[in-house]
């Protein structure tokens, strides 16, 4: 084993004389292949700390690397030149396009198709980075080289392992969840930055369907979306997830609801887990896939009534204001409003909304007009008449609402006979007075601030002699 227990100008000799080194190799086959993986070793520890190792990462020493990776007969010198390939990338996003600017996309993708995890994780990884600012083409890879073929495949690979690992109640290999979550990665990235193709890309929803299904949920105390779910439930947000072709593929035959009550363990977990400042990146995306499965479900399917149960209020929920307590559905009220997780907020109003069929009436009474107001205002939608849905003159409470004859209050969404009311005792009239003078100055204030513009009811109502002021000695009667 060598050393690299030097920093500084050592630091910066020793790693020119490697790449210098490997450089010249590529001209004179110079070195054995145990030298010659040795000293890519060597650069990938050197290049761990970007500080004194610039020659790996100037024009030169990507294109070294780069012909080392793609162009050498041997997979092993293959694999190590690819993984300080992309621990340059990653480190240095200059570097990205200068990758780029070599040609070599097309040979990163034909890597794509050998049957081999490492080889899988760090092609996909070359291209992913690659996606970030550079000028990559990415239509081409996608017609010409088979990009989106060969992504396809690779989850079909994975899909059957998972089932396998499943069935046997085996553990994956390190190395195929690493390569699984990176074409994920990809599939968003390209997905995401080249929607003319993104139709390419359908036939990888039966296998991200077949892998949720397949992976487990990680233990307490380990993050729910942790790869390779939280990369699963990302990849098909670009998605066309109603077209005809694969749709089936969300609601399995043998059980319909399967996927749907396992996105909603992760979002219970989530909110348990993630603090509000990772809403918004992590479990967004979560939300946003169980409102598309609600929305595309056919309509004889059981899917759309076992979403409902789960995310809107109950019975037992109703014997109190909405919002107040720790289920699931009280988390989701009061995350509508937050405002350290925006994003999520109007994910799970939108979320709530389309679970309530998109009618504002169910909406109001599915969670309160409380809740409901501040998202049917901000997106333009009338307020209904009588804030009831359209089952209201029937006496019945609609599909998306409370199944319940007992009446709610509309704007807190409790039951009306549970509803109880603090034991204050009634104002004294000294109370009272001092009440109308602080409304008085308050509306006064309101009126020179060009607040309101109406005359002052206390005032106009000691013009009409509705208004008498006690006199000093005035004592109330007790009785």
């Amino acid at each position: 084993m060598f050393s690299i227990g030097v920093s500084g100008p050592a630091k910066l000799q020793a790693v020119t004389t490697i790449v210098n080194k490997l450089t010249e190799d590529l001209k004179s086959k110079s070195l054995s292949s145990e030298e010659r993986d040795k000293a890519l070793e060597e650069l990938k520890l050197y290049g761990r700390d970007p500080r004194n190792a610039d020659p790996i990462f100037t024009k030169e020493g990507i294109e070294m690397l780069t012909r080392h990776a793609f162009e050498s007969s041997s997979e092993t010198t293959s694999r190590n030149a690819l993984r300080v390939l992309c621990n340059s990338m990653l480190l240095k996003p200059e570097t990205r396009q200068r990758f780029v600017d070599l040609g070599y996309e097309s040979k990163a993708c034909e890597k794509l198709k050998n049957d081999n995890w490492d080889d899988e994780f760090l092609a996909t990884r070359v291209i992913f980075f690659s996606t970030y600012g550079t000028s990559i083409d990415l239509a081409k890879l996608i017609d010409d080289d088979k990009l989106a073929d060969s992504v396809v495949a690779n989850l079909s690979r994975h899909a059957t392992r998972m089932a396998e690992h499943a069935k046997n109640k085996t553990k994956a290999d390190p190395m195929e969840l690493m390569a699984l979550g990176e074409t994920l990665r990809l599939l968003f990235n390209v997905t995401s930055k080249c929607p003319s193709k993104v139709d390419s890309f359908t036939a990888t929803l039966p296998h991200i369907v077949s892998l949720l299904l397949s992976v487990d949920i990680p233990p307490k105390g380990t993050p729910p979306l942790e790869a390779p779910l939280g990369p699963l439930v990302n990849a098909p947000m670009n998605l066309k997830l109603d077209d005809e072709k694969t749709r089936s593929c969300l609601y399995p035959e043998n059980a319909p609801s399967s996927l749907a009550e396992k996105l909603i363990t992760l979002l219970d977990l989530s909110l348990k887990s993630y603090k509000e400042q990772e809403l918004d990146a992590t479990v967004t995306p979560l939300v946003c896939l169980i409102s598309s499965i609600y929305e595309y479900a056919p309509s004889d399917s059981p899917v759309c009534d076992t979403i409902r149960k789960s995310l809107l209020p109950s019975e037992e929920e109703r014997t109190k204001v909405l919002g107040k307590g720790d289920t699931l559905p009280a988390r989701l009220l009061v995350n509508m409003t937050n405002p350290i997780a925006p994003e999520f907020a109007r994910a799970v109003s939108h979320l709530l909304f389309n679970v309530s069929d998109k009618d504002a009436g169910k909406f109001v009474e599915n969670i309160g007009y409380g809740y409901a107001s501040g998202f049917l205002f901000q997106n333009n939608i009338p307020i209904p008449e009588g804030l009831g849905g359209d089952d209201d003159e029937k006496g019945e409470s609609s599909k998306a609402g409370p199944s319940t004859k007992r009446a709610v209050n509309p704007i807190t969404g409790q039951f009306l006979d549970a509803e109880t009311f603090p034991d204050m005792p009634e104002m004294t009239m000294e109370e009272k007075e001092r009440e109308a003078e602080r409304l008085f100055v308050l509306f006064e204030r309101a009126r020179k601030l060009g607040i309101v513009n109406v005359e002052n009811p206390v005032a106009k109502a000691v013009q009409e002699g509705r208004f008498e002021e006690l006199p000093d000695d005035y004592e109330e009667d007790s009785n």
